[in-house]
């Protein structure tokens, strides 16, 4: 008589575990905290704050070519006189002002 094999309750469980943690780790790798969807958005974030920096460090550097331009020890007359007219709202004495 050969008896067949059947396999028991417990290997039934081992493997139904087993099953259920590979797919909860995979799950986590994936969506967790630290899985790949959200890598990708920490590395679209960092791109688009490296953008907004390198518009900040550009007008950074505008400001301060103006500011050095209007300073005491160096002064560019056109920039003044941009400044006067915009600002302040001056007109040479020549000029005629059309609204």
């Amino acid at each position: 008589m050969t008896r067949s094999y059947r396999p028991g309750l417990g290997a039934f469980a081992f493997y139904s575990v087993a099953f259920m943690l590979g797919v909860y780790f995979t799950f986590a790798a994936v969506q967790g905290d630290y899985g790949l969807f959200r890598r990708v958005e920490i590395a679209a974030e960092r791109d688009a704050l490296s953008r907004d920096l390198t518009q900040l460090q550009d007008e950074i550097a505008r400001m301060e070519n103006m500011t050095r331009r209007l300073s005491d020890t160096y002064l560019d007359l056109d920039l003044l006189d941009q400044q006067a007219r915009s600002i302040l709202g001056m007109i040479r004495a020549d000029e005629i002002v059309i609204r």
